[in-house]
């Protein structure tokens, strides 16, 4: 199977040096459109849809390959193969941000820069780790996924976008949630919240940004602090924002941040 195909995998932009966006839980590509054009004209900027999602190949999600989220950072670097990117910068958004974390500790030269936005590499709570949700609450969350897929993502994409004065971002997110095929996202949504990478994080060695909003019920602010103390070579930039999806709500903001990250770190 061609895996550009396979990952609907886009390509724009001029610079020698590539920008590689990993969307995250019910997204898609398009969720960076607020953010990646800006980068064309330094970066050669490419998108990719995780298969199950999107305009991915949905024949090409088996539920026992993908049971774990090596399996998508093994395509992430499959994507990287085919173009011949090395020392690229690798973005990812909330589950979209740990694998490619996963994908930079694989395969290092690959990725020279990681910028993680909402990351975390574990959503339930544990001694001495606050991820955010009890056992509890992801059962009760899988349980409303089940029985009534649209009902759920009506009610649960208001808290991830965490603007409710902006109607338009939540109804765009609730659009992509429901373009989703339901089966694959209830499978996505078991291997993203019963996951645990907290071990994962002494392993990168990649220059990381870890950038985090203020006010975020999904991945709270105490998830990137923890990530920032057990990641070797990070940054935390914390966004004076609400919500779980900041280069939706507040683009113009990740967008200085990442700049100014890649400004700071030394490129190959």
């Amino acid at each position: 199977m061609d895996v550009l195909k396979r990952n609907n995998v886009t390509v724009s932009g001029e610079g020698k040096q590539a920008m590689v966006f990993v969307h995250g839980f019910g997204c898609n590509q398009q969720m960076w459109r607020l953010v990646a054009p800006v980068f064309a004209a330094d970066y050669r900027v490419v998108l990719l849809d995780l298969v199950g999602a999107g305009r991915s190949n949905l024949a090409a999600y088996d539920p026992a390959h993908y049971s774990s989220l090596d399996a998508h950072a093994e395509d992430v670097l499959q994507v990287l193969g085919a173009l011949d990117l090395h020392d690229v910068v690798l973005v990812g958004h909330s589950v979209g941000a740990i694998i490619a974390m996963l994908a930079a500790i694989e395969e290092p030269t690959r990725v020279a820069q990681l910028v993680l936005v909402a990351p975390s590499p574990r959503y339930l709570n544990d001694v001495g780790y606050t991820g955010g949700f009890e056992p509890v609450d992801i059962n009760d969350l899988l349980e409303d996924m089940g029985n009534n897929y649209l009902g759920w993502s009506g009610a649960f994409t208001p808290v991830v976008m965490g603007q409710p004065s902006r109607s338009e971002l939540t109804t765009e997110l609730n659009t992509s949630f429901c373009s989703t095929d339901p089966a694959i996202a209830q499978h996505f949504a078991r291997v993203t919240f019963l996951g645990d990478n907290r071990a994962d994080l002494l392993l990168v060695r990649t220059p990381s940004l870890i950038l985090q909003c203020a006010y975020d019920v999904i991945a709270p602010l105490a998830v990137g602090t923890y990530m920032h103390r057990y990641m070797p070579d990070s940054e935390l930039v914390v966004l004076d924002t609400s919500g779980h999806c900041p280069h939706l709500s507040v683009p113009q903001a990740t967008i200085a941040a990442i700049q100014q990250f890649l400004r700071s770190t030394p490129t190959p």
